[in-house]
């Protein structure tokens, strides 16, 4: 397999030696930002237990909220594929924003403009500092894949997302595709 550098828009994917962490085993992450200073992403399959709409009572329909990451869980963070109907959006790529006014959100969400395959929130982010990333791709803990679904990287269905990458990659990965989370539980 050709290693690819990490860059804005990259997916990394957990490496299925990543066992026993909570946040990153078995993880698809999206990367919003990539530079000298450090990265920043989201993970897109580790959905949580409760929809956006139990924790802002303004929210009158239902959407999922995922786990972004270990850092700054208790903000919420979205990307969407919409920037012509929300403000301030910063491009990661491919049609892939990130951010925007939160209050004209809420009102197109409510008003059904906004719909669940637009736009992903997330609890907290995932961040690493100058060369940590890099560290942690020396060490095999990752795999930087080009995002080849685009937009449609927010529609990903999370259940399935991170076993579809280990087939995708094929060789040994193959074998972890079906292999249990936590293979000392076998």
């Amino acid at each position: 397999m050709i290693a690819l550098k990490p860059q804005k828009g990259h997916l990394l994917i957990a490496e299925p030696s990543i066992i026993g962490d909570v946040s990153f085993n078995r993880s698809v992450v999206l990367l919003a930002e990539h530079n000298e200073e450090g990265s920043i992403g989201f993970i897109l399959n580790k959905p949580l237990a409760f929809r956006l709409n139990e924790l802002i009572p303004e929210v009158t329909r239902s959407f999922k909220i995922y786990n972004g990451g270990p850092v700054e869980q208790d903000n919420l963070y979205f990307i969407h594929k919409v920037p012509q109907l929300i403000s301030n959006s910063i491009e990661i790529s491919h049609g892939i924003y990130w951010g925007g006014d939160f209050e004209v959100i809420v009102q197109l969400i409510n008003d059904g403009t906004i719909k669940n395959a637009d736009i992903k929130f997330f609890l907290g982010y995932s961040g690493w500092d100058t060369f940590q990333l890099e560290k942690e791709l020396q060490s095999n803990s990752w795999v930087v894949s080009e995002n080849t679904y685009k937009s449609n990287v927010i529609r990903k269905p999370a259940t399935s997302f991170w076993k579809e990458k280990m087939v995708e990659f094929g060789g040994d990965y193959l074998l972890w595709s079906n292999a249990p989370e936590n293979p000392n539980l076998n």
